[in-house]
């Protein structure tokens, strides 16, 4: 299992509360899913896809999370 990288403090809570500690559990979320969370925004997100893409991992497509 891969950590997530290094983000602002905001956006590490916000991952946190969604159970979100590695690479592999955030690529089950869509892009839309992770913005919604308070705390992450643009650059967030492109610190989290960059990380993604290294791992050869990318976000998926389909909601599954509520």
């Amino acid at each position: 299992m891969t950590p997530l990288p290094k983000c602002s403090a905001p956006a590490e809570r916000a991952l946190q509360a969604a159970y979100i500690d590695t690479l592999e559990q955030l690529a089950t979320y869509t892009k839309r899913e992770i913005v919604a969370l308070h705390g992450v925004g643009p650059s967030v997100l492109r610190i989290l896809e960059t990380a993604l893409h290294k791992q050869g991992l990318r976000f998926t497509d389909s909601e599954t999370h509520s």
